[in-house]
């Protein structure tokens, strides 16, 4: 990531050393966390996350698996049924891939399955996100496979101290967590004393108040919507940022409250528009704040292409222009009619008489083929 989109440089711990010391005081303060992923031991992860921590614990509480994903993740789920709180690093984002059966047709659903009796206490941590430079199979945005997925709660975190709060969070969650960790804001700092706690799951937070448009986003385009913010400035427009944090539960209440202020609505992130977590967003924002929008709400993300070679992922990932370019196409000439909000409510309509149904103005024998009431009115309808 450019330096205009980090900020100024800062001291104090990276997101990677805030997820560690997490890690490493959940393991410290409960004897049923344990660690389970390839290379997290000896190596300490690819992204060195868990570095230290099978030196301090032993083996059986960070454990080096061998590379079969849907057979991390079931065993996980084995172990959570029984007591355990283990937490999974599933290296990079497509290689989950072969866990998802694991995850969509167990872990999403035992809760359901057995009425609430089989709870699971496990976290799957997932990097995601391009920027790095990596080849495909490790730049993926899949979060929203598992939004879909009925039973997870999904997080994405955004800021060191984030990283740190929203993890020991998602450990201590009594259901299953999807953690996806943005791997380029690994080496991100911000000046924090850790350990630290932060907003609770499901509570999305406004990063810059602003009063003209409201600019969604999470994880690695956190940044991005900041930075995009401030170069807004010079064209007079005030921006105010959201950050999700939590796609799964999802605040409406944090972002229908700041659209209905601002009256226009941008969502960005990096995964691919179609059918993407964006889509959710705009839809749930048009259908509960259509009479304050003054403008179309727009999506700024990822082509609807596989993720691309190292040398073109610049031209495939939002960035600034193509944000301050969907502001331009917010019908600046045009302002929200808000006048409902303050206006009195509406007397109460007269009552109507409402004619009966078909069914019950003819008897059931009289409809074709009907042998019971309730074909009966399936047939009238």
């Amino acid at each position: 990531m450019s330096t205009s989109e980090t900020g100024p440089r800062q001291t104090g711990p990276t997101a990677a050393q805030a997820l560690n010391r997490a890690l490493r005081d959940a393991l410290a303060a409960d004897p049923r966390v344990l660690l389970l992923g390839e290379d997290i031991g000896a190596l300490g992860g690819v992204f060195r996350v868990t570095d230290g921590l099978a030196a301090r614990f032993g083996p059986d509480r960070c454990v080096d698996t061998p590379l079969a994903e849907a057979g991390i993740v079931g065993f996980a789920l084995g172990m959570a049924m029984y007591g355990l709180r283990p937490v999974v690093e599933l290296q990079f984002d497509a290689f989950a891939y072969p866990a998802l059966e694991q995850i969509v047709s167990h872990v999403a659903k035992m809760g359901n399955r057995t009425a609430g009796a089989v709870r699971l206490p496990m976290v799957i941590r997932i990097p995601y996100g391009g920027g790095i430079g990596a080849v495909e199979h490790h730049s993926d945005s899949s979060e929203a496979y598992y939004a879909h997925t009925a039973g997870l709660k999904v997080l994405t975190p955004s800021t060191v101290g984030d990283m740190y709060s929203m993890l020991r969070a998602a450990i201590e969650d009594p259901d299953p967590v999807i953690f996806f960790e943005p791997k380029r804001l690994y080496w991100s700092r911000e000046t924090i004393s850790l350990p630290v706690r932060t907003e609770p799951i499901g509570r999305a937070v406004i990063r810059r108040p602003g009063r003209d448009v409201t600019l969604v986003a999470y994880g690695p385009t956190v940044p991005l919507a900041m930075t995009a913010a401030t170069a807004a400035v010079e064209r007079g427009w005030s921006v105010e940022v959201i950050d999700l944090r939590s796609l799964v539960p999802l605040d409406d209440e944090t972002v229908m409250a700041s659209v209905r202020r601002t009256g226009r609505c941008v969502v960005v992130h990096e995964a691919q528009g179609f059918a993407g977590v964006g889509a959710e967003i705009v839809a749930r924002v048009q259908e509960r704040c259509f009479h304050c929008l003054a403008a179309p709400v727009l999506r700024v993300t990822g082509f609807d292409v596989p993720y691309p070679a190292p040398r073109l992922e610049r031209h495939h990932l939002p960035d600034v222009t193509r944000v301050l370019a969907a502001f331009d196409r917010l019908q600046w000439e045009d302002t929200p009619d808000t006048r409902w909000l303050t206006a009195a409510p509406p007397t109460a309509a007269p009552a109507v008489a409402v004619a009966p149904p078909l069914a019950a103005q003819r008897p059931a024998a009289e409809l074709p083929h009907a042998r019971t009431a309730t074909d009966a009115a399936v047939t009238a309808r």
